[in-house]
């Protein structure tokens, strides 16, 4: 058996919708999942800021001997920062995706850290994956791609499955109630891009992929039905231009 250990997945820089395409919609696939760090990065304002803080919000909730979960895992970013958060030897961590191909690539960024906490990686649907003596899950910009009509149900069982001083992270691209906000905040968000070495080509074909796949929501929706799933407080940690990440607390 090898000790060799391994290698750093190749990660590209994300030309993806760089040159004239036919339309279609946004898939995680395997070109996506190659150019993902890159991608995420420079599209996502203030995730290299959200990714730690998930550290320290983990470490702040985690319990002995309960499971944590990371829904929508793609390439581990969450579920590593959970991991390093997790001092409990006897604790559960759990990365689901839908995604071979980010799975795959999972493994390797798993393989490559250097925490002893296992982690167990499914390749399933998050709707239907099995959940059970949560204290900790994250949900890190993956609702927004679940069909509005079945986000409630998911988050109902999260909740049911969340131990009393457990949490749910959920970190989603929102909408506005004011059209003149929604303006503005679309505007600088794609500045943001611009100044991430986006073109206008690339922003405006990104958007055109992504607007039926991505369904955003407003703020007030998403506390409206974390409360309706069964959590009892929600509050807004973390907001840059339309991207915000939540906090959603079942009391003790």
């Amino acid at each position: 058996m090898s000790d060799r250990k391994p290698t750093q997945p190749e990660q590209l820089t994300d030309r993806l919708f760089a040159t004239q395409r036919n339309p279609e919609d946004f898939r995680f696939d395997a070109s996506v999942a190659r150019v993902f760090p890159d991608m995420i990065r420079r599209s996502v304002p203030g995730y290299t800021t959200i990714i730690p803080m998930i550290e320290v919000i983990t470490e702040q909730y985690v319990q002995p001997g309960s499971h944590c979960y990371d829904l929508g895992c793609s390439l581990g970013a969450s579920t590593l920062a959970m991991r390093h958060g997790i001092p409990y030897g006897d604790c559960t961590l759990v990365g689901v995706d839908n995604s071979s191909a980010m799975i795959e690539r999972c493994e390797h960024y798993i393989a490559l850290d250097d925490h002893e906490l296992p982690v167990t990686l499914r390749c399933e649907d998050i709707l239907a994956t099995e959940l059970s003596q949560a204290s900790v899950t994250t949900l890190n910009f993956t609702l927004q791609f679940v069909p509005p009509e079945q986000r409630l149900d998911l988050l109902t069982r999260i909740a049911d499955a969340t131990l009393p001083g457990g949490v749910l992270i959920l970190s989603e691209k929102i909408r506005f109630e004011s059209d003149a906000e929604q303006d503005t905040q679309t505007r600088l968000h794609h500045e943001f891009k611009r100044a991430n070495g986006y073109s206008d080509l690339e922003i405006s074909q990104k958007r055109s992929a992504i607007e039926n796949v991505l369904i955003p929501e407003t703020l007030s929706a998403h506390r409206e039905r974390l409360m309706n799933a069964g959590f009892d407080q929600v509050l807004v940690w973390y907001q840059c231009f339309n991207f915000v990440s939540m906090l959603a607390i079942k009391n003790p």
